[in-house]
């Protein structure tokens, strides 16, 4: 694989802080890089590094000639004053763009309901997001560099980027990195993870689920394997491992590998002792809505976002909600929570319940700004009862990512990442029994997701949770349902993956913007046959390659048995394994890519 860029000896630092410390990183073609870690430790400072946007205290970028680099920032970079349009495909007339089928499909995915002719000024965050992610992805670039993409797209959205990046170009073409706490689309889309912590840079092989093996085997040599941290990773890697047969199947993640790992592990929640629990502090009625309706307006302009929905809730239920934006998930949160009234239909209401809300506004936390942390939750309550034990506010506050030291920070001074965390630890020392969670993944790490997961885990009530993240529902929700824009509620037997299976049948082919008919008219693309030929030949070699490397792998473990004592024997076999299963991992990750084009 060719050269396409790198970072040489890279060191950031920030005031009395080392953010990158000599790190020294490279990209070759067909790379699909994600990055994690936890918030402030350099995920984006390196991003910017590599896209050219950032300049290093010392260390060097360099970029192979002809090499085009492309990035999305997290900030707002669009001219206000310029249309949609323009900003998009800039004087381009609309037969140029309206022809290329890459463009109308990108077009049709992300702006569609954007209206073409209007300013950017006058979008929503979201709106806007979305014209620069599109603005992006129309473009020839030969690196792509993604910070938090998925922010703004909803399940659908989400699915649809990952398949883009996954078929945009051949197995060892391109190269793309990516930034975003959204697991599921880590493990979808990439193949290789560089974990950012203390200043270095640790690589990976595989997406997110393989990351979380590895760094639990890492932990383990290193004899930390009871730290907190390390029983968070395990406690999700056994939830991987358990959980949906299409995850677990996946060559990158290795099922053998684990088991020894998660033995000890229990199940990530005893949903029956939750259910007792949760019905002797919620009683047999929690919430329900029968044939409710709700409209907003009068006449020609009126709005009906409900029509006839049954909901009922049980003591213990963790139900997920996934929908189409604007189609209803947050107002039928404040149905739930008793903050607006139904049209017609009855909300019943259990005499013991008490609710509460994690809201997307940050803005909750005013009244505190001048407090410190510890402080907001003592306030609150010194010690509450999470699945029969009792915890003090201390221990859950450090549970949930803020050290002794943090403690003492001020609410004013917090990141928005540490905001969101503080938001729910006041709601949980409230100690409500009907927990509601509206995006709750907001600015939040991928290991203090998991804190938060663990938290919830054990968590006597009844919860409900709004997301795009899709990872996150199936974690911590046992069934969802669906809001699809025509006002009603419908179960998902099948997951996620049966909400986006509805949705393709509602709508097969994506409207493209207004002002071009011949966007909207188009039909689905596809790989050529000329692509395809050319991934038949490439599985072949494939195979071919795999039988050749299992053949090694069985004369090493054979020889294995004749050395018995040999202890330098030994290691340079184990190491021709390690070597030998790296490649094996490399082969059919190529072999998926390819498979995927004839599908």
């Amino acid at each position: 694989m060719a050269h396409l860029l790198g970072g040489e000896n890279l060191s950031v630092a920030f005031a009395t802080r080392t953010v990158l410390d000599g790190v020294s990183v490279g990209l070759e073609e067909g790379d699909r890089i994600g990055i994690v870690g936890r918030n402030g430790d350099g995920k984006s400072t390196l991003m910017r590094l590599l896209a050219g946007r950032q300049t290093a205290d010392s260390g060097r970028v360099t970029v192979r000639g002809g090499v085009q680099v492309s990035y999305l920032d997290q900030t707002d970079v669009l001219d206000g004053d310029d249309t949609v349009g323009f900003a998009i495909v800039g004087e381009a007339a609309d037969h140029e763009w309206a022809s290329n089928p890459k463009i109308r499909e990108i077009m049709g995915n992300l702006v569609g309901e954007v209206d073409w002719h209007a300013n950017i000024h006058s979008l929503s965050g979201g709106q806007k997001r979305r014209v620069a992610l599109a603005k992006l992805l129309i473009g020839d670039d030969d690196v792509i560099m993604l910070d938090e993409p998925t922010n703004h797209l909803d399940v659908e959205g989400v699915a649809w980027l990952a398949k883009h990046l996954k078929q945009r170009w051949r197995a060892n073409e391109g190269a793309f990195v990516v930034v975003t706490h959204d697991r599921w689309f880590l493990d979808e889309v990439c193949t290789r993870t560089w974990e950012v912590h203390d200043g270095t840079i640790d690589p990976f092989d595989g997406g997110y689920a393989a990351y979380v093996l590895a760094r639990a085997e890492r932990d383990r040599m290193n004899s930390v394997v009871e730290s907190k941290r390390v029983q968070l990773v395990k406690k999700e890697l056994a939830w991987l491992r358990r959980g949906a047969p299409a995850r677990t199947a996946k060559p990158k993640f290795r099922i053998e590998a684990a088991n020894e790992l998660i033995a000890d592990v229990p199940e990530p929640r005893d949903t029956v002792a939750l259910s007792k629990m949760a019905t002797a502090r919620l009683g047999k009625d929690v919430l329900d809505l029968e044939n409710v309706s709700l409209s907003f307006g009068e006449g020609e302009n009126m709005t009906e976002i409900f029509k006839n929905i049954t909901l009922r809730l049980a003591p213990g239920e963790r139900l997920g909600l996934v929908g189409v934006n604007g189609a209803g998930k947050t107002t039928l949160l404040k149905l739930l929570n008793g903050e607006i009234e139904p049209s017609s239909g009855k909300v019943k209401r259990g005499k013991t319940v008490k609710t509460a809300v994690l809201t997307q506004e940050v803005n909750e936390l005013d009244d505190v700004l001048d407090m410190r942390v510890i402080e907001v939750i003592e306030r609150e309550k010194r010690s509450f009862d999470v699945g029969g034990k009792e915890m003090s506010a201390g221990t859950l506050v450090e549970q949930l990512g803020f050290t002794k030291d943090k403690q003492w920070t001020m609410v004013k001074d917090l990141s928005g990442g540490e905001r969101r965390r503080l938001q729910l630890l006041r709601l949980l020392v409230g100690e409500p029994n009907v927990l509601m969670l509206d995006e709750p993944t907001n600015d939040l790490d991928t290991d203090t997701l998991a804190a938060v997961e663990d938290v919830l885990d054990g968590w006597p009530g009844t919860l409900v949770v709004v997301s795009h993240d899709r990872y996150l529902l199936e974690r911590v929700t046992d069934h969802q349902m669906a809001l699809l824009g025509d006002g009603k509620l419908r179960g998902l037997p099948g997951g996620v993956d049966q909400y986006l299976e509805l949705r393709q049948a509602g709508d097969t082919s994506a409207p493209g913007p207004a002002s071009a008919g011949a966007a909207a008219a188009a039909g689905p693309t596809g790989p050529s046959e000329a692509e395809k030929r050319d991934a038949r030949k490439v599985l072949n070699r494939l195979e071919r390659q795999l039988g050749k490397n299992s053949a090694a792998a069985a004369k090493a473990q054979a020889k294995m048995t004749e050395h018995v004592g040999d202890y330098d024997a030994l290691n340079e076999l184990n190491a021709k394994l390690a070597k030998l299963a790296s490649e094996r991992e490399g082969l059919e990750l190529e072999w998926l890519e390819a498979s995927e084009v004839l599908e």
